[in-house]
């Protein structure tokens, strides 16, 4: 069975008007201002880690790209895709 994880006590600054909003956002919501500011910080590690997980997949896409026959270098102009033909 998974034990939940320790909550940890931490001390933070905030603007009194900030503070003032964020209390009566969670009161509005209904839930602890405890609750409100740790589900903004886990969607914040959550939006870091999808960006580090779809950075590192892309990555891969690259390394395993399909060879193209260019050797690196472009052999075309933007004029010349644009080239109207008569």
């Amino acid at each position: 069975m998974k034990m939940p994880d320790e909550n940890k006590i931490v001390t933070v600054s905030l603007p009194k008007a900030l503070l003032r909003k964020a209390k009566v956002l969670a009161a509005e919501r209904r839930i602890p201002l405890t609750r409100l500011l740790t589900g903004v910080l886990e969607q914040l590690v959550k939006d870091r880690d999808d960006y580090e997980r779809a950075k590192r997949r892309a990555l891969a896409h690259m390394r395993h790209a399909t060879n193209l026959g260019t050797n690196g270098r472009i052999t075309w102009t933007r004029d010349s895709l644009h080239e109207r033909r008569k």
